[in-house]
């Protein structure tokens, strides 16, 4: 297992819809034990799910783990949303978006297929952190980000912010 480097915003990379995956191969388990091992070295609490192109692996696959959650950790290869209800307001953040947090709408029950690492379909009943985790997930397969759910007001603001942040870093 080996910790990968995030890639954050504004990087391209974390634009591209990720094709699904036809492999399921020793490459395919060793990219989800990357993906593990990069969320676990998250400071405690600061990463809860994380995504193939988050590291710059175009391919359909995500992994999450909330703490202290019935579903434990979780790799979903090629998930699909079948069923969204319970909508809410909620507070998001993302290791691809460092120091922006803001609130966008999620359902925070789903029902989802996906298939494992060794190509095993499976179908999951979700609900709060894990469901709304995994449809953040989603999302960046679909080469969106969290900050793409908000008012294009709030957005401007973070994104001014990110880049403020990164001109003050780079002097």
């Amino acid at each position: 297992m080996i910790q990968r480097k995030i890639l954050a915003y504004p990087d391209q990379n974390l634009r591209a819809a990720s094709p699904v995956v036809e492999a399921f191969d020793d490459r395919l388990e060793k990219l989800i034990e990357d993906l593990f091992a990069t969320l676990d070295a998250m400071d405690e609490g600061m990463g809860i799910g994380l995504s193939a192109p988050q590291i710059g692996i175009s391919r359909r696959v995500s992994v999450v783990r909330v703490p202290n959650d019935r579903y434990g950790a979780v790799a979903y290869v090629n998930p699909v949303v079948l069923k969204r209800s319970a909508y809410g307001l909620v507070e998001e953040s993302c290791l691809s978006v460092p120091g922006a947090v803001g609130s966008v709408i999620r359902a925070t029950r789903i029902s989802v297929e996906a298939f494992d690492a060794k190509g095993n379909r499976f179908e999951s009943e979700l609900e709060g952190m894990h469901a709304v985790c995994l449809l953040h997930e989603i999302d960046h397969l679909d080469g969106k980000l969290f900050i793409d759910r908000m008012s294009w007001f709030r957005r401007w603001r973070i994104i001014r912010k990110l880049k403020a942040d990164s001109s003050l870093a780079v002097s």
